[in-house]
C-alpha cells in the first residue's frame, strides 16, 4: 500500500472514532440525567417541607442561587 492510502485510512479511522465517541458519550449523558435529574425549585420545596420547614419563595430562590454559585 502506498503512503497516501495509509494516511487516508488513519484519517477515516480518527473521524469514525470521534463520531462514535460523540454518540456514546451523548447516550451516556442522556441516561445519567434520566436517572439523576438536576435539582429544581419544586424539589427544594419538597425537601424543605419534609424537613419540617415552611418554604418561602424567597428562601427557595436563595438556595437555587447558592447552588448555581457552587457549581461554577
Amino acid at each position: 500500500m502506498s503512503t497516501l492510502s495509509w494516511v487516508l485510512i488513519v484519517i477515516l479511522a480518527l473521524v469514525a472514532g470521534a463520531a462514535l465517541g460523540f454518540f456514546i458519550a451523548r447516550k451516556y449523558m442522556m441516561n445519567y440525567f434520566k436517572e439523576n435529574p438536576p435539582i429544581d425549585e419544586r424539589m427544594i420545596t419538597t425537601m424543605m417541607a419534609q424537613m419540617g420547614q415552611k418554604p418561602s419563595k424567597k428562601k427557595v430562590q436563595q438556595i437555587m442561587q447558592s447552588m448555581k454559585m457552587q457549581s461554577k
